[in-house]
């Protein structure tokens, strides 16, 4: 899969973001491992913390539809710098391994991570065995 087409599908899902209040507009594309893709874009709430990511529209998507197995994420936002993905998202793709994280700005730029350098002390699955 080539991140030229996930960064189109990202920038897709961006133009569906409902961000009346911020006006950022956020999309995401996923690969899983199997090979489908799952796209999401932010969704805001009058009640602000009701609000969701892109990032985690995505994941869910592909989680609730079984797929738990990721390869990498892209990211694209209109910012001027590449995007980030903020702590919350980075907790949620920490429970699901380590894979590229794609981050890209409004200019088609790009810089790449991977979830374990974004949040190199994870909390994970391991804390809670007793």
């Amino acid at each position: 899969m080539n991140d030229e087409l996930l960064i189109k599908l990202a920038n897709e899902a961006k133009e569906n973001a409902h961000a009346p209040y911020s006006k950022f507009r956020v999309g995401a594309a996923l690969l899983t491992k199997s090979g489908k893709i799952y796209t999401g874009c932010n969704i805001e709430n009058s009640s602000f913390g009701l609000s969701v990511c892109a990032e985690r529209v995505a994941i869910f998507k592909a989680v609730s539809e079984g797929e738990k197995d990721f390869e990498k994420i892209v990211i694209v936002a209109d910012t001027d710098e590449t995007i980030r993905p903020c702590g919350a998202c980075r907790q949620v793709m920490a429970e699901f391994g380590d894979f590229e994280v794609i981050m890209v700005s409004k200019k088609g730029e790009i810089s790449r991570s991977s979830v374990r350098k974004l949040l190199p002390y994870r909390f994970n699955g391991d804390f809670l065995k007793i």
